[in-house]
């Protein structure tokens, strides 16, 4: 009974650790809209190290996107750089990054980030992020504007609580105009907020950050936004079909394209994480189904000796006229009640388990209903399988053979 406790217990948390796994997946990339594809240069191993492969994607490239695909209706762009900015005598090293005009509904869109304390059911907006001033609009991002956002604590650092708008501060060698300053702002996961500050930010128009901060254009990464979720695979197709053309990526003898550009959708990544999810929760069941076989061998040669204990009782049943089936119904049942008792306390401990499972998987362990009579009924079929071969074997014996035993 004790390997049938175990194996259910582990069954359930087993069973919890699984789901929980895929409910992260879920939660993790549910940010990632149906509706988005995610384009970014392709990068190969040369000489042990990451190096990216082909032609950039350049900023040029994903304004003509909106006139060149009719699927996608929005275009969002960055590209990002450490560097160091001053004002006065503070200087500090960050991350600037250049962005489009709508980098704030993108930022709402993905879900990661909110205003500290903000109510988990309120709508979040493009005006609740930015605590004084503005954010750039489209009409600077095209005349490539000297313009910056900084985040809440970026804009303390620089200017140690003084007001920065309209202030002038240096990129580098470029000079720019602080325009807005952002909310304090906090990961919607909490497990993120000890691994970076998304308030040491840096926001300017991404053609001035290409013509002012680069040598050299650099690749930028685009986010394209389609009209219809249902017609994504379609918008691949149309926006692959666009940059092999840009970028004159020909067929090669197999009729295949090496392309120098990566396209990633939520459903493809989703697709991978739910298939290792998947994969891990299998590799847990199976461990746990150690525990049961080990409990069922444990059943089956406690009713061995059962059988052979009660071997003159057997023989009297049959002297009186039971039949094989009776004999086996009766150990049968026995080694079901055994399983049964033993599934119900392992049901008990299993759940009893679950907060300790949870802690060793950062949090991530979930319990779903049918989990509780999936390892229950495998408990049942545990005995039923486990106490056949005795109650076939009791069932079989002569009874005068029986009735002789001692």
């Amino acid at each position: 009974m004790l390997g049938v406790v175990i194996g259910v217990a582990s069954v359930i948390a087993m069973l919890a650790l699984g789901n929980g796994a895929r409910a992260a997946v879920d939660a993790t990339f549910a940010g990632l809209g149906a509706d988005q594809i995610q384009v970014g240069q392709r990068f190969t191993m040369q000489d042990g190290e990451f190096a990216p492969f082909g032609e950039n994607l350049t900023y040029e490239e994903g304004l003509e996107m909106l006139d060149a695909i009719p699927l996608v209706k929005r275009v969002e762009m960055s590209a990002s750089k450490t560097l160091k900015a001053r004002f006065g005598r503070a200087s500090i090293e960050i991350t600037a990054r250049g962005v489009t005009a709508d980098a704030l509904e993108g930022i709402i869109e993905s879900g990661d980030i909110q205003p500290v304390g903000w109510a988990g059911d309120a709508a979040i907006t493009a005006e609740d992020l930015i605590a004084d001033g503005r954010f750039f609009t489209t009409d600077e991002i095209l005349a490539g504007a000297p313009v910056c956002v900084l985040g809440y604590q970026t804009a303390f650092d620089l200017f140690s609580g003084d007001d920065p708008i309209g202030e002038t501060i240096w990129i580098e060698r470029t000079r720019c105009t602080v325009i807005g300053v952002a909310v304090e702002l906090e990961y919607t996961d909490v497990t993120r907020r000890y691994q970076s500050n998304p308030n040491e930010a840096l926001l300017m128009p991404i053609s001035t950050m290409i013509q002012e901060l680069y040598d050299e254009e650099p690749s930028v990464y685009t986010t394209a936004h389609v009209t219809d979720a249902g017609r994504i695979d379609e918008a691949k197709d149309q926006i692959a079909a666009y940059l092999r053309e840009k970028h004159q990526i020909e067929q090669d003898a197999d009729g295949n394209y090496l392309d120098d550009f990566d396209m990633t959708t939520r459903n493809d990544i989703l697709g991978q994480q739910q298939e290792a999810a998947r994969t891990f929760s299998l590799l847990l069941a199976a461990m746990a189904s150690v525990s049961l076989i080990v409990g069922g061998i444990g059943i089956m040669n406690v009713m061995l000796v059962s059988v052979t204990e009660r071997t003159r009782e057997i023989g009297v049943r049959q002297a009186v006229g039971a039949k094989q089936r009776d004999i086996v119904y009766q150990f049968l049942l026995e080694a079901v009640f055994i399983s049964a008792s033993g599934g119900l306390a392992g049901i008990v401990v299993g759940i009893l388990t679950i907060p300790l499972a949870a802690a060793l998987n950062q949090g991530t362990a979930l319990l779903l209903p049918g989990s509780i009579p999936l390892a229950f009924g495998v408990a049942l079929v545990t005995g039923v399988l486990f106490g056949l071969y005795p109650a076939l074997r009791a069932a079989r014996l002569d009874p005068i053979e029986a009735l002789r035993y001692e």
